[in-house]
């Protein structure tokens, strides 16, 4: 069951089996902690503006901006208007993917046999798209809106021939990733399997999430002065919020 404890550093607590989706409201100063509680979890994941949703996550932005091609510690989350949704101020796995994608409903067919909802209930299986697109529904957007997504705790990796590889051994029980969030954020997130994870049977793996307080950003900040692209994100967040956004 989750726990609620808003004036304690960990204010809110809560777990996410395998296979689910949810979605929630990030403020401007918090940290979402992210654990990954048996190794080999996915966690897809998507940023919207949730006063502007037309401004959300943009994945090569964040990329090309701080010259890499995984996420980690000291590296910031973009919008495709130059702002920093969130850094990650924390990171015990060292390699997040953004540039797998997402499960689709065709492609989960290929890989696993199918478990409706009305045969299993809460044992279905469904995929990263299906996930999504619920959340999505929620706050009044649709498939359209779904831009390129991360996916937090996996890893992908080009072998000799240049094909791209999926790591299974990425992350163990008890990693962890911290995203201290620099603006309001929505945050739509889901437990579905990596696209290209190879498993025999659809992995169900559980993520517990924490939502904390966050320290105040010090002029010495690791995540705004790794790139100077992260100081001029922080920068447009100052005007943002000077002009009235959250």
């Amino acid at each position: 069951m989750a726990e609620i404890f808003p004036d304690k550093a960990i204010m809110y607590e809560d777990e996410i089996p395998g296979g689910a989706h949810w979605s929630m409201l990030m403020r401007k100063g918090t940290t979402l902690h992210l654990i990954d509680k048996v190794g080999g979890v996915n966690v897809g994941m998507l940023f919207y503006n949730p006063t502007d949703k037309l401004e959300r996550y943009n994945a090569p932005d964040t990329l090309k901006c701080q010259h890499t091609f995984k996420l980690t510690k000291g590296h910031c989350l973009y919008s495709d208007m130059g702002r920093i949704f969130c850094s990650i101020i924390d990171d015990s796995v060292g390699w997040h993917d953004t540039v797998g994608g997402n499960l689709t409903d065709a492609n989960m067919k290929k890989k696993w046999a199918v478990k409706t909802y009305q045969e299993q209930r809460n044992d279905w299986t469904i995929s990263g798209e299906h996930g999504f697109l619920v959340e999505l529904a929620k706050h009044g957007l649709n498939q359209r809106d779904m831009s390129a997504n991360l996916n937090w705790f996996s890893r992908m990796f080009a072998d000799d021939e240049g094909n791209l590889n999926f790591d299974s051994a990425n992350s163990k029980a008890g990693d962890y990733v911290d995203l201290r969030f620099e603006m309001d954020t929505l945050v739509l997130f889901h437990t579905c399997p990596h696209p290209l994870n190879s498993a025999t049977d659809y992995p169900k793996k559980t993520l517990i999430y924490q939502v904390r307080k966050a320290a105040p950003v010090a002029d010495d900040d690791f995540c705004m002065n790794s790139r100077p692209e992260n100081q001029r994100g922080f920068q447009n967040n100052a005007i943002y919020h000077l002009q009235g956004g959250q």
